[in-house]
């Protein structure tokens, strides 16, 4: 919602205090949090928390409350309110027209998302934001933009499956390339077809020593027909 509200102020100027506003009370919300987060007992329920933690609460949930009111009295329909004989205003004239259905739009969001964005107040160990996630996917999405995205369903399932194995051989401290060279040269000597025993392959099955060696950079060979490489000289005598 913060790049909802930024994007907003970038594309219209006369929107941009508003956009500023709203980030700086975000950026409050995450540091009462902060705070809030520092007197948190893991191992406790909400209800049997610390009277500091308590204090830190209840001052992030008043802010909370401000926001919501003041997005869902922007969002309600505007009263016409007569003020003379030349005719009606509404409220928030002084905005253009888009600039004004550019808003709403940003608050009617928050609105439609807010239970998911305060699951983090009753729940302290969810995060705030889902910067985790969308780091955590970095790689995927900047290989899809290289090869221009999958063409056809088939293809799209094949990516998310190599994309879930990769993954979990990082999360192994398994070096992918050199895991895939052994896979598909194990698939190679069995006809094309995958191995019969897949324990030596799965992170978890393996023993520390084979887990170790697939952990580093897979040794090159040179080329057939390669010179040697130069032995080098020692000029120390």
């Amino acid at each position: 919602m913060r790049r909802d509200f930024l994007d907003a102020g970038r594309a219209f100027a006369e929107l941009e205090p508003w956009a500023l506003e709203w980030k700086e009370q975000i950026g409050t919300l995450y540091h009462l949090n902060r705070l809030r987060l520092e007197q948190w007992d893991r191992e406790r329920p909400l209800a049997q928390q610390s009277a500091a933690f308590q204090r830190y609460h209840e001052a992030l949930q008043a802010p909370l409350q401000r926001m919501h009111e003041e997005a869902t009295r922007s969002v309600a329909p505007q009263r016409v309110v007569v003020q003379n004989d030349e005719g009606a205003h509404r409220e928030g004239a002084a905005l253009s027209k888009s600039a004004h259905t550019r808003q709403k739009k940003v608050l009617a969001s928050l609105l439609e998302h807010w239970p998911g964005l305060t699951v983090f107040v009753e729940h302290p160990q969810a995060p705030m934001d889902n910067n985790l996630a969308e780091n955590t996917i970095r790689t995927p999405v900047n290989g899809r933009k290289n090869y221009y995205g999958s063409g056809s369903i088939w293809s799209a399932q094949l990516a998310a499956m190599l994309f879930a194995i990769l993954q979990t051989l990082v999360l192994w401290g398994i070096n992918p390339r050199h895991w895939l060279t052994c896979y598909l040269s194990a698939c190679a000597d069995n006809g094309g077809s995958a191995p019969q025993d897949s324990a030596p392959f799965l992170p978890w099955s393996m023993d520390d020593t084979r887990r170790a060696a697939l952990s580093g950079p897979l040794a090159c060979r040179a080329p057939p027909g390669a010179p040697p490489e130069p032995v080098p000289i020692d000029n120390s005598t």
